[in-house]
């Protein structure tokens, strides 16, 4: 009998914002093993949480702001083995869209250098840079207006207890 293969469960939030003519995205610059890289708030689900509270919670840990998700972009796989440890993992990523209400006064989380507003082509730019080769996809089926409704994800009370 072989073993159940198990992808790492991550979420994402793409956070628009409109500063004049500019529109921006909250990134975070973090320390990773691999050195400094750019990626969209991010980060794997718990347990006892559903998918909503793992991109709010995730949000606020690594941006400092509250984030309210509006839609499901989609979902996204990718297969990431690192330069350093040769380590293979693959990542189920569920991208989700809103906004963010308000901005804390409170640390980053362990790792995160700072929370930054950048353009797509800016982003586009350092792609060198990128800790997930989906962040570009993510942003790009964002633009193109790829929205699924919140209200066809469901998660049972059993998994966050209520």
């Amino acid at each position: 009998m072989s073993d159940t293969w198990k992808p790492s469960v991550t979420v994402a939030a793409i956070v628009p914002r409109q500063n004049g003519e500019r529109l921006e995205f909250l990134m975070i610059e973090e320390t990773t093993p691999d050195g400094v890289r750019l990626n969209q708030a991010a980060g794997h689900l718990d347990t006892n949480e559903s998918l909503e509270q793992a991109v709010i919670r995730e949000t606020m840990e690594e941006t400092a702001h509250e984030f309210v998700p509006e839609a499901l972009v989609g979902t996204y796989m990718s297969k990431f083995i690192s330069p350093n440890s040769g380590k293979e993992v693959t990542y189920l990523r569920f991208a989700f869209c809103g906004k963010v209400v308000a901005q804390h006064d409170r640390p980053l989380d362990h790792g995160i250098l700072r929370a930054l507003w950048m353009t797509y082509e800016e982003i586009l730019a350092c792609q060198d840079m990128h800790r997930s080769p989906l962040i570009l996809k993510c942003l790009q089926d964002y633009l193109a207006g790829q929205r699924a409704p919140l209200n066809l994800m469901y998660t049972h009370p059993s998994v966050v207890g209520i």
